[in-house]
């Protein structure tokens, strides 16, 4: 215990102690609340990449830890898991979303697209992957499946129109290497066609 659980001093109200008394308002030991209990699991439905799927997940789970864990979707990345970096965007109908910020249970029903998703099934590349490629916009590749899902919203938002618009649209994705050049000119490029 620490010396100011033990004197009673200020700030102890209410803490509990190992052995699972609690100190109440006069420093007195009491019973401590029971612990909480752990939460239910519940049923989800996606479609994610046109694909329908029910699963059984602990409400606490975020979209990212279903995409990779259950469903081995792992092109979506898990970077800073704190929403700054961008790894792990994946688009919610057509809105980009960090995934790793975002509570699954919150998506019933919810029409999801990971980088996966994007190519044709016959295997032919997004314009925008394509596009990635022939301006070299990556170096590691960790952060290229968010900046490529993030680049098709950012396109299909408008915001393509020119390198500084696509600077600004796109700030929300971190690339480490430094490939911001390549990825500016992917998306600018495509920016200019009409996607289908």
């Amino acid at each position: 215990m620490s010396s100011s659980v033990r004197s009673g001093g200020p700030g102890t109200q209410g803490l509990a102690p190992q052995g699972g008394l609690a100190l109440d308002a006069a420093g007195g030991a009491s019973e401590a609340p029971p612990a909480a209990t752990a939460p239910t699991r519940i049923f989800l439905r996606l479609v994610v990449n046109g694909a329908p799927h029910s699963l059984e997940i602990d409400p606490r789970e975020s979209l990212l830890d279903v995409l990779r864990e259950r469903l081995d979707l792992t092109g979506t990345k898990k970077g800073c898991n704190q929403g700054a970096c961008g790894a792990c965007t994946v688009l919610v109908g057509e809105r980009r979303i960090n995934s790793c910020l975002a509570l699954a249970a919150l998506y019933q029903d919810a029409r999801v697209t990971t980088i996966e998703g994007l190519s044709a099934p016959d295997g032919e590349l997004h314009p925008l992957q394509a596009a990635f490629i022939a301006h070299e916009g990556f170096q590691c590749g960790f952060c290229t499946a968010g900046q490529i899902v993030s680049g098709v919203a950012c396109i299909a938002e408008g915001h393509a129109g020119s390198a500084d618009d696509v600077r600004h649209w796109m700030s929300g994705n971190i690339c480490r290497c430094g490939a911001y050049p390549g990825v500016v000119a992917a998306i600018t490029e495509v920016g200019g066609r009409k996607l289908p």
